[in-house]
């Protein structure tokens, strides 16, 4: 026998209530709205849920009629409304369309938004759903995603640089040093004008040569730094000043944006004053190319969210374009006319920036200037730099020195500028030549090249350190280059005084004299 049938439960809440806690349930923001599709004005909202009202910066219980995501003061660029009304009404939806709009408070979000276009209504409007997340939060992510994977292909791009000018730096060195030693030498002995002018376009010539080597090394190697607690305002005001007389005469005119109470860097100060002397001289050489004046703003200010102090140039020269932006930092890349430029300042500000522990971009579009922008870490304490070696009184002349050096023209430059000098020399053409003379003969000193066929200078150093560990402490290292890591590391270890080639004859002599003691 069938009993009668059970009562359907009662939950008290009309359809209605069921249908409005869903809606405000949902974690992703829901519009059902109008859309005119005479002239593409929001029309009348008829629904907004709570998360879309939050998410757009209303208050909880504001009225959904206010909340118009799609209205033309919604879009941070009307570019990209237009672009996205487009798509829409030709395909009548849309599907994770991104896009960038402005909340009430003036900041904006990104979002993704999912939204079907129905047919158009008897008074020409059309019907809008759309579905809204926020992906700000991912977009974010995805920024600094690809912000580091540049900064490491830059990396690599420098690393695969660092190798190939090392050796290329030893090479050059070599006969820039024997020709600056030898061009040193003749200028000091009596000579007819022509000649001594010839001489002197010889040293300058080769000291420029000299100059380009060692801007490449700059990205190519970990450089010794003096290192201390730096204010970034002054060293801008410096660098600045040292630009004044060309910016006076160029009609450049520097706005000065520089805030107050920044903390400090930890920094090598002239490393940060190169930075900026090649990012203003870039900017100054944008503007006159375009229009023959300019004006350069320097701003600076500290950002907390990465203990950061940065620095902003902004100039109203052409602007960079996209093309151009994603080279920029590259080595010998350069926009300038052939023998105009050499492409490393740019490259150079880059490698010392991020030496430093920062980081460099530039924002721009054709047309609307550029702004470099430079973030330094700030300083949180003083650290231990290493001290520098004590001045000692000049040696007295009649020291027996012995030249390591396999390069034949410049260990005969190197040893007969020691001759005029009131030296007794000797030379050996590596380091096993060396440790033969050294053990049948007493030498004072030593200078010795760090590159060197069988026997070279770091594997002498310590072969010599066991042997004779007195001379030991009276080598000279001079090298073409010092990109590696491994040789600086040894000379740091060593605590061997060094030279880099091509060097000077009074260099030579002054560090000989300091060595001797």
């Amino acid at each position: 026998m069938t009993g009668p049938r059970p009562p359907a439960p009662q939950t008290g809440v009309p359809p209605t209530a069921l249908l409005d806690r869903l809606f405000d349930s949902i974690r992703a923001g829901v519009y059902l709205g109008y859309l005119n599709d005479q002239d593409g004005s929001a029309g009348v909202t008829e629904g907004a849920n709570q998360h879309l009202k939050l998410m757009l910066g209303f208050d909880f219980d504001a009225d959904a009629a206010d909340v118009r995501p799609f209205a033309d003061d919604r879009f941070v660029d009307p570019r990209a409304r237009s672009a996205f009304l487009t798509q829409l009404r030709r395909d009548g939806a849309v599907s994770d369309y991104l896009l960038r709009l402005r909340r009430s408070d003036d900041s904006s979000i990104w979002v993704e938004v999912t939204a079907t276009l129905h047919a158009v209504d008897n008074d020409g409007s059309r019907r809008l759903d759309a579905i809204v997340r926020d992906v700000s939060e991912r977009r974010k992510l995805e920024d600094q995603g690809r912000d580091l994977s540049q900064q490491l292909g830059q990396a690599e791009k420098m690393a695969a640089l660092g190798q190939t000018v090392s050796g290329v730096a030893h090479e050059l060195n070599n006969p820039l040093a024997t020709i600056l030693t030898w061009a040193e030498r003749l200028a000091a002995r009596p000579v007819d004008a022509d000649t001594r002018r010839g001489l002197e376009t010889i040293l300058g010539e080769s000291e420029r040569a000299a100059k380009i080597v060692r801007n490449l090394l700059t990205f190519a190697r970990k450089r010794n730094t003096t290192r201390a607690q730096v204010d970034l305002n002054a060293i801008v005001r410096e660098t600045l000043a040292l630009r004044a007389y060309e910016q006076r005469i160029s009609n450049v005119t520097i706005v000065d944006a520089l805030a107050r109470g920044l903390p400090q860097l930890f920094a090598d100060p002239h490393q940060v004053k190169q930075v900026l002397l090649n990012l203003v001289i870039n900017a100054e050489q944008a503007m006159l190319a375009a229009h023959g004046r300019g004006t350069l703003v320097a701003r600076t200010w500290y950002d907390s969210t990465e203990d950061a102090v940065m620095l902003e140039l902004n100039d109203d020269g052409p602007g960079v374009p996209e093309e151009v932006r994603t080279k920029i930092f590259d080595p010998f890349f350069t926009t300038k006319a052939v023998g105009k430029g050499t492409g490393l300042g740019l490259a150079v500000a880059y490698a010392l920036v991020e030496e430093h522990g920062g980081r460099i971009t530039v924002e721009s579009a054709s047309g609307a200037g550029a702004s470099f922008v430079v973030s330094f870490p700030a300083a949180t304490g003083m650290r231990q730099t290493r001290p520098s070696a004590v001045p000692v009184p000049p040696a007295a002349t009649g020291s027996s020195v012995l030249v390591v050096e396999d390069e034949p023209a410049l260990a005969s430059a190197v040893a007969d500028a020691l001759t005029d000098a009131g030296y007794r020399v000797d030379r050996a053409g590596d380091g096993e030549e060396a440790l033969e003379r050294i053990a049948g003969k007493v030498y004072d000193l030593v200078v010795c090249d760090l590159k060197m066929p069988r026997l070279d200078g770091p594997s002498f150093y310590r072969i010599l350190s066991k042997r004779k560990p007195a001379l030991a402490r009276h080598v000279l290292f001079v090298t073409g280059d010092v990109a590696g890591t491994e040789a600086e590391r040894f000379l740091l270890e060593s605590g061997c005084r060094w030279l880099l080639k091509p060097f000077r004859l009074n260099d030579l002599l002054r560090v000989a004299s300091d060595v001797l003691g």
